[in-house]
């Protein structure tokens, strides 16, 4: 697995050197509306890589460390489209653990996430935070999501003692697992900014009321600097995606603070 994790301080220059070269959408949320080599791993203070020169097999790479940005490069972008309609949740977890060379596809996950009734025989709706709600495939069928819990126990499956769900700790918790190696896979919503009330609904369900809205979304924070965030979103056609960095963490609050990681 190749990570590589850029740390934006001004001035010093390291010099690694490794023998033998290594191989080197935005909709709303369907949820609410409507995918590996072998080369060292490399963290914290290792910065942006130029690669100089290929020669005898050695491949040299110059890193600049400064303390402006951090990004965890090799993420992979996987969409949740078309066969997940509902699917954020498992598919942003595939990214994270195939980042790790863990053979998670997103459809078996989407087989294997617990899952639970929109409403059950007594017309009341199902938690989130006890499983996945309703139809994660297509919008045919009424469904909404699934939060931290069935979805680190899932995770804990295939990495077991090294899933780390920091639900309910503070943002520095998650950019503290991006400096450490590990992209982040987060709860948020499809605007990635703090919503007004009137998005949000009380679900009365038989584990106790949540508050829930349709516009739910989950992705995997990759990387982040003083003014951005870094996302894989897989609602999106590409990786790395850059947003505000101050009304993202505002959401990300507003969605119960919900986060997992990969501990190092």
């Amino acid at each position: 697995m190749n990570i590589l994790i850029k740390t934006l301080s001004i001035g010093a220059i390291f010099m690694v050197t490794f023998l033998g070269a290594e191989k080197f959408r935005s909709i709303e949320n369907p949820t609410a509306e409507t995918q590996v080599s072998d080369a060292p791993k490399i963290t914290r203070t290792i910065a942006e890589s130029i690669t100089k020169t290929v020669e005898d097999e050695e491949l040299i790479k110059e890193f600049i460390s400064t303390e402006d940005q951090t990004m965890i490069e090799g993420v992979p972008h996987i969409s949740q489209l078309p066969e997940l309609q509902r699917g954020c949740e498992v598919t942003s977890l595939a990214m994270l653990l195939q980042y790790e060379g863990i053979d998670a596809d997103k459809m078996t996950l989407a087989k294997e996430i617990h899952k639970i009734p929109f409403r059950d025989a007594n017309y009341v709706r199902g938690n989130p935070y006890d499983g996945f709600v309703g139809d994660i495939y297509s919008f045919s069928k009424s469904g909404y999501g699934v939060y931290h819990g069935p979805v680190a126990k899932l995770a804990e499956s295939y990495h077991p003692g090294k899933i780390m769900d920091i639900t309910g700790q503070s943002i520095d918790a998650v950019y503290d697992l991006i400096n450490s190696g590990s992209p982040v896979w987060v709860i948020t919503n499809s605007t990635y900014a703090p919503l007004p009330e009137s998005e949000f609904t009380v679900w009365e369900t038989n584990t106790g009321n949540v508050k829930i809205t349709y516009r739910e979304h989950s992705v995997v924070i990759v990387g982040y600097d003083e003014q951005s965030v870094y996302i894989n979103d897989p609602l999106a056609h590409e990786g790395y995606k850059a947003l505000p960095r101050k009304p993202f963490e505002q959401a990300w609050v507003q969605m119960g603070s919900q986060a997992i990681g990969i501990a190092k």
